[in-house]
């Protein structure tokens, strides 16, 4: 005679595995995408052999490296190396430089695409539209090196174009390359140049993904060109947005190293020098590696700390984030 019990029993010996299910499920979904993934192995590649194998070399800041001994065969050092660091008041400033220079960089180049996106989402001549998007995202790829003479060029400060400009019209000569008060200025106002193209494009590219059927909507209804922004192009691309500043705050201790390096001089170290210089001049040029190593572990642990939060946050507010 069978039972309520036996029957469930039953029912739960003869159901399949569901782990050999979904097992089953997940590999015919790769076959089935398999050349999407196939592309993928390139990129997989590279960041295993220049992201995820130099992480064991984070063991240097926890010793006394030396070159001979390698580093297995240095003596540890525990977290010697960071009270050092953390007793340095030029540490600190190198941090609030970073710090101040990251913040900057968000607060002003980070809107910056989106409006201009916003802008010519609205030109209803393509032809113009277009050659407005190819001459501002040009400079994206065009190096600091290059950038950084023209620049040197432009702003010096006996000879450059701009002052020699300024002096016609009556204004003195400003040290836009020299001068503490005008460098970080200098440093934003070009990095937002030299970047904020390539943004517009992302942005365009999110936009052109919105249903035109919205907007003929929203007009038959009478919406004008502000509403239908407002209520239809922000919200169509809020997830574009989010998933930029969580990249951007996952990043906020990289304050623009290779900009930074070619532009700046020992006159305007106090308000330009940051993390990633610092560790350049003491790990590259003096030599001391454990120490280099330290400050640049730290930095990481500070952005995986910000990504996680922007992360979270973003799921919070109903967004899948990056993960």
């Amino acid at each position: 005679m069978s039972t309520p019990e036996n029957k469930l029993v039953l029912s739960k010996v003869s159901l399949p595995d569901k782990k050999v299910l979904r097992k089953h499920a997940a590999l015919r979904y790769v076959w089935k995408h398999r050349y999407m993934y196939l592309m993928l192995v390139p990129a997989v590649i590279y960041y295993i052999i220049y992201h995820y194998v130099p992480m064991y070399g984070a063991v240097i800041a926890f010793k006394d490296f030396s070159i001979t001994k390698g580093i297995m065969g240095s003596p540890w050092a525990g977290f010697e190396h960071f009270q050092y660091l953390f007793g340095l008041d030029k540490f600190w400033r190198v941090f609030w430089n970073t710090v101040q220079i990251s913040l900057l960089r968000l607060v002003f180049g980070f809107p910056l695409p989106l409006i201009v996106a916003l802008l010519l989402n609205e030109v209803r001549r393509q032809l113009f539209k277009r050659s407005i998007q190819t001459i501002i995202y040009l400079p994206h790829f065009i190096s600091w090196v290059i950038l950084g003479g023209l620049m040197v060029n432009l702003l010096a400060l006996d000879s450059g174009a701009v002052n020699s400009m300024l002096h016609g019209i009556g204004i003195g000569p400003i040290g836009f390359m020299s001068d503490p008060t005008y460098f970080r200025g200098t440093l934003i106002g070009s990095m937002i140049w030299k970047e904020f193209g390539w943004g517009t494009v992302i942005y365009m590219a999110a936009l052109a993904a919105v249903n035109p059927q919205l907007y003929e909507a929203a007009m038959m209804d009478g919406a004008n060109r502000w509403q239908r922004m407002l209520h239809i192009t922000l919200p169509g691309i809020k997830s574009t947005i989010i998933i930029l500043l969580i990249l951007r705050l996952g990043s906020m201790m990289e304050a623009g190293f290779e900009q930074i390096l070619i532009l700046y001089n020992p006159a305007v170290y106090s308000v330009s020098d940051i993390i990633d210089t610092y560790v350049y001049r003491i790990g590259v040029t003096e030599g001391q590696f454990s120490i280099a190593a330290a400050v640049g572990l730290f930095k990481s642990v500070i952005n995986f700390t910000l990504l996680i939060i922007a992360n979270r946050l973003a799921r919070m507010t109903g967004e899948q984030g990056i993960y």
